[in-house]
């Protein structure tokens, strides 16, 4: 292991070559019988060192920003020298010759220790553990375990989370082992090749309490419970598919659907069975309350009672009566005030065309005037529509005043017409259709 074979092969991994820059650095399968001049890789935070011939852990002070260190199948009888390391979390020495578990209590975060297939036999070999407080994963798989006692320096492991056994004769001496693991483990989430779930906790702790039979009736609760959890989950959703269902006939009924605080909602037969609490049912009243208070102040449908409310349609001025139903449609345009201007100015422009029509032909041609007549109004037309148009300008934005029915309007001026020959008295009708405008 010389600097050159290590700087050609950071090469040839395509790491950098100035030393201290790398992270990593792969030494596996290369052979070497020991470790040696790795001083100028201090920035080293994994090291692979697997599948050589190492017999001695050694020159490692370097390495101080060491988190993972990988050193299974190799030649190692020892575990020693790894002061420096103090920020190592996972060590794996599996595949060795090692026969007591040693010198692990100077790494204080520690967290993976993996030595599996070694040569450790007794209680005595693995005492050690008890010292490293921050060890959480434990595998000691295919040793030559075999007393029942280990389990006292496992429980002494307070962050002891995954523990493996398996190929050890100790599974065998164990009565009950798994269950025996269990219980005197409280923290074991995983044991050898499967989890340990709340349900094989809970199972076991029973069984410890009261034997197979308070096992039995523990695991027939919890089967009931996990089958009721189903049953209720099932239930929900068909409730929810079923409003869906109903708000969904409401709408095409047009009917407005209640909302889902107003609905009954039993997800069990017990819960049916429970009357909703008073206080509950006040406090969703009161909420329901408030929402429609609050909607009636953002959005407001009834006009205040101070204003006469009016409604255009189709041309013509309908007004609303607040004690109920609609006025009777009157035809001549009336002005309301809610209107703004450039609606009343589009609206009165469309029904004022309208109202030419009637007035100069439905209702002047009736009248015994003859066309003589009418042709003798039309010079005075233009004088007078301008007149009008002036005087609409200037009254554009006061208030109009109230009109009169148009058919009694029309029927005077065509009276007066017939007996007064002054211009002043042929205007009037001009000022009358543009009075509209």
């Amino acid at each position: 292991m010389t600097k050159q074979f290590l700087q050609k092969l950071c090469k040839q991994h395509k790491l950098y070559i100035t030393p201290a820059l790398n992270d990593t650095l792969y030494l596996h399968f290369k052979g070497f019988d020991r470790i040696e001049n790795l001083e100028e890789y201090t920035g080293l935070r994994c090291l692979w060192l697997e599948c050589n011939g190492i017999q001695k852990i050694e020159n490692l002070q370097a390495q101080g920003e060491l988190r993972c260190l990988f050193l299974q199948v190799n030649l190692l009888h020892k575990i020693e020298n790894l002061e420096p390391l103090q920020k190592l979390d996972a060590l794996n020495l599996s595949n060795n010759y090692i026969k007591t578990i040693e010198n692990l209590s100077c790494l204080p975060v520690l967290n993976t220790l993996q030595i599996a297939h070694n040569r450790l036999e007794t209680v005595a070999d693995i005492q050690h553990l008890s010292e490293c407080l921050r060890l959480c994963v434990l595998d000691l798989s295919h040793n030559m375990l075999s007393d029942p006692e280990i389990l006292s320096v496992l429980e002494n492991m307070p962050c002891l989370r995954v523990l493996n056994l398996m190929g050890n004769s100790v599974t065998r001496h164990i009565p009950n082992y798994r269950r025996t693991v269990t219980v005197r483990l409280k923290h074991l989430t995983y044991l050898d090749d499967r989890p340990v779930f709340p349900k094989d906790r809970a199972c076991a702790e029973a069984w410890a309490r009261g034997g197979y039979a308070a096992e039995k009736e523990e695991r027939r609760q919890w089967e009931s419970r996990e089958h009721k959890k189903i049953t209720d989950s099932l239930e929900a959703l068909a409730m929810i598919k079923r409003r869906a269902e109903e708000r969904k006939k409401a709408r095409e009924r047009g009917e407005t659907p209640l909302p889902d605080s107003e609905e009954s909602t039993p997800t069990s037969p017990k819960a049916q069975e429970e009357p909703p609490m008073e206080e509950t049912q006040q406090k969703m009243e009161l909420f329901v309350k408030e929402s429609f208070e609050a909607k009636d102040e953002l959005f407001p449908e009834k006009p205040s009672e101070e204003e006469e409310p009016t409604m255009v349609v189709n041309g013509t001025v309908e007004d609303l009566d607040l004690s109920g139903g609609l006025a009777q449609t009157q035809t001549p345009l009336m002005a309301t005030p809610e209107a703004t201007d450039g609606a009343r100015t589009e609206d009165t422009e469309a029904i004022a065309q309208e109202t030419k029509e009637r007035l100069f032909i439905d209702e002047l041609e009736e009248e015994e005037q003859g066309e003589n007549e009418s042709n003798q109004l039309l010079p005075l037309q233009t004088c007078a529509s301008d007149q009008a148009l002036a005087q609409s300008n200037e009254d554009e934005d006061s208030e109009l005043p109230e009109a009169t029915p148009l058919g009694d309007q029309a029927e005077n001026e065509a009276q007066s017409s017939l007996d007064l020959d002054e211009p002043s008295t042929r205007a009037s009708l001009e000022d009358i259709e543009f009075g509209l405008d």
